[in-house]
């Protein structure tokens, strides 16, 4: 069942529609008249019939199939005994609405289980109903280990170097400010984290994992010349670098990985 990462972090009830087999209520699951049915003379009661094929002179191949008499049941009843309601199937199809309790803190895969509400058989035990959760990827927020969640925040340059101050809104719909002071640098592919803001603990929602960012820090493609001197000004002196006489000068231009792969693909 596909769950948004809202209700697991929240909770949620969720109703799930299915069809299932019960036993005939009009004929207690036999099928038609009590004692009607009788061992199928086609697979003598076993509900496999055997066949043997010769494949070559001394070797025999050995068919096992399901027998087409009483399609795997072993016995066989008259179509006058036959209940009308089933047709002798001894169940019906029944439809059932479920309501799944979602927790606070499940996680994606976990199984909810229903004991007992599996397919009806007479004289056999009826099967669970087994939920696996599917959580489905979210715009802003990803799972981390264990409890923790985490998102990618961009910034521009000016607020790396600056100072910034961002606003989260969480997955229960609160706004968390986020606030880096000047002078603090935040470099590209930094992490930081906030205590207590990522996933409720299952079984003990009131404790919460940490959420992790990971800055993204957005370079300008170009700066004005004009603006160059006042930058320099306000940066680290860059390093002074002796050029030989005799170097050569060369031109840096774009270089595209994946494109230049697929150029070279194609030749």
């Amino acid at each position: 069942m596909q769950v948004s990462l809202e209700e697991i972090y929240n909770g949620a009830v969720r109703k799930l529609a299915l069809q299932k087999s019960v036993i005939c209520d009009k004929c207690s699951g036999y099928g038609g008249k009590k004692g009607a049915f009788e061992p199928c003379g086609t697979c003598q009661g076993k509900g496999a019939e055997i066949k043997f094929q010769q494949i070559m002179p001394g070797f025999v191949q050995k068919h096992e199939q399901i027998c087409r008499s009483c399609q795997g049941q072993g016995e066989v009843i008259n179509p006058k005994d036959r209940c009308k309601t089933c047709n002798g199937k001894k169940t019906v199809r029944d439809r059932k609405i479920l309501e799944v309790h979602v927790e606070k803190g499940m996680m994606d895969s976990q199984r909810i289980i229903f004991a007992g509400e599996g397919d009806q058989e007479p004289d056999l035990q009826a099967g669970d109903i087994i939920i696996v959760l599917d959580v489905k990827k979210h715009p802003v927020f990803q799972f981390g280990n264990g409890t923790d969640l985490a998102i990618v925040m961009d910034l521009q340059l000016v607020e790396a170097i600056c100072g910034f101050q961002k606003v989260i809104k969480t997955l229960d719909q609160r706004d968390l400010v986020v606030t880096s002071l000047p002078g603090e640098v935040i470099k590209d592919k930094d992490i930081k984290c906030i205590l207590g803001e990522g996933m409720p603990t299952y079984k003990n929602p009131f404790e919460k994992g940490r959420l992790i960012i990971q800055f993204n820090v957005i370079f300008p493609n170009a700066i004005p010349m004009e603006l160059v001197p006042a930058l320099e000004s306000c940066l680290p002196s860059r390093p002074v670098v002796d050029i030989p006489i005799n170097a050569e000068e060369c031109t840096l231009i774009d270089y595209d990985p994946q494109a230049d792969a697929s150029r070279r693909y194609r030749e």
